[in-house]
């Protein structure tokens, strides 16, 4: 009943974050230099915290319908697509998320979250996008046991998703002239391509840790199941 109201608060809390970025941060464009083009939609932060209401929710009907067994003889779809969900998008990129925004913000927030948007994004919602999410993915990861994917799945589906992300904000600066974070402005190129590299190498070591984490909390639901899936492979 606990890990069942867990997720749905986790469901709640990331869906409401959504809707209340999506209707009411709403920034006159005279106050700011990044393009309304892709709305929303642009940002990181806010394609995560769908990513995250989308993981809680599925969270929340695989604890109803599902099955939270460690090695379930026939492992329902909505377990699968739950295991997959968090190894390779929902904890990498919600680690990513948080520790990139507070470690720029920490050395100089103009280049992440300009002061002039704190009157329209209130202090709350910052911390839903970008604590919370830290916060939740990690108490998931310590109560909930899931077993990771082979780890080359895992991280093209990282990556992939990554490399679209990439293309989408290239498509919206050549498009429109506009960076969608302001960090980008004040690179160059070849700064940003290694700024990239470096993102993308972060993001994937994020997935190895969260991979690694997972093994040593839950070490012998992880040998259980290994030896299962050899018995029933033979």
């Amino acid at each position: 009943m606990l890990r069942v109201l867990f997720h749905l608060l986790g469901a709640i809390q990331f869906s409401y974050g959504c809707y209340y970025d999506y209707t009411y941060v709403q920034i006159p464009s005279t106050s700011t230099t990044v393009t309304t083009f892709g709305g929303k939609f642009k940002y990181l932060t806010y394609l995560n915290a769908m990513l995250q209401t989308v993981y809680f929710t599925v969270a929340v009907i695989n604890d109803l319908a599902g099955t939270n067994e460690s090695s379930p003889s026939n492992k329902p779809l909505v377990r699968r697509t739950k295991d997959v969900l968090f190894s390779a998008l929902a904890f990498p990129l919600a680690m990513f998320v948080g520790v990139t925004f507070w470690g720029i913000y920490a050395v100089d927030r103009e280049l992440i979250l300009p002061k002039m948007m704190d009157a329209y994004f209130p202090t709350w919602l910052n911390h839903v996008m970008h604590s919370n999410i830290v916060v939740f993915t990690i108490v998931e990861l310590a109560t909930s046991f899931r077993m990771y994917p082979k780890r080359k799945f895992g991280l093209s589906i990282l990556t992939t998703f990554m490399l679209f992300y990439v293309i989408w904000i290239h498509f919206i600066y050549f498009k429109t002239g506009s960076w969608v974070y302001p960090i980008l402005s004040v690179l160059n190129w070849p700064l940003r391509i290694f700024f990239y590299l470096f993102s993308l190498g972060f993001v994937c070591g994020l997935y190895t840790l969260g991979e690694s984490l997972n093994q040593s909390i839950w070490a012998k639901e992880v040998e259980y199941t290994v030896k299962s899936e050899k018995k029933k492979a033979k």
